[in-house]
């Protein structure tokens, strides 16, 4: 084989060689990124809902196990709706218990789906997401949260809610 061949596909190879490195990095990169992210979640959990109607009566249980460490933890909620929700907002009740101490507090999420021209606010295609910050609470060592989710809408079966999580995150 001619020279200039032998060294035209060496440099290739060596061009391929040095792709690979680059996206094994990149891929090593992402991992730690996200693995550094998620490092404050001590829950992330979703409840399916049928999208075909979410009754008034039907109330999502979440059971946050113990956190390890006293420290200020953020609880936030999860929504996914399809387009066939009906409504410009959604009005939920947060119930959270401490256990131990069984100190119970309740908050009222009024979440908008769509702004007043009718665009969705939330992100995707054919599912939307939304994120709400639903409290801060001072939590000890050996704590834990019972969470209930209700819908708080006029009327009784609310159709296109798909799921709600509870995410709760140590700040």
């Amino acid at each position: 084989m001619p020279q200039h061949l032998l060294h035209h596909k060496t440099q290739r190879n060596n061009a391929w060689l040095g792709w690979c490195r680059m996206k094994k990095l990149f891929y090593l990169f992402l991992f730690l990124l996200l693995a550094s992210c998620s490092g404050n979640t001590v829950y992330d959990h979703y409840n399916h809902t049928s999208v075909l109607g979410w009754d008034r009566g039907e109330v999502l249980t979440y059971d946050v196990p113990c956190v390890k460490q006293e420290a200020k933890y953020a609880t936030s909620l999860g929504l996914r709706v399809s387009g066939a929700y009906p409504f410009q907002s959604l009005t939920l009740i947060v119930e959270q218990t401490v256990i131990p101490g069984r100190k119970t507090t309740r908050d009222t999420l009024n979440c908008q789906i769509y702004d007043s021209k009718g665009a969705v606010k939330g992100e995707g295609i054919s599912y939307f997401q939304y994120h709400f910050l639903v409290s801060e609470k001072d939590l000890k060592q050996g704590d834990s949260l019972h969470v209930t989710v209700r819908h708080d809408m006029r009327r009784e079966i609310i159709p296109g809610v798909s799921d709600i999580g509870i995410q709760v995150v140590r700040n």
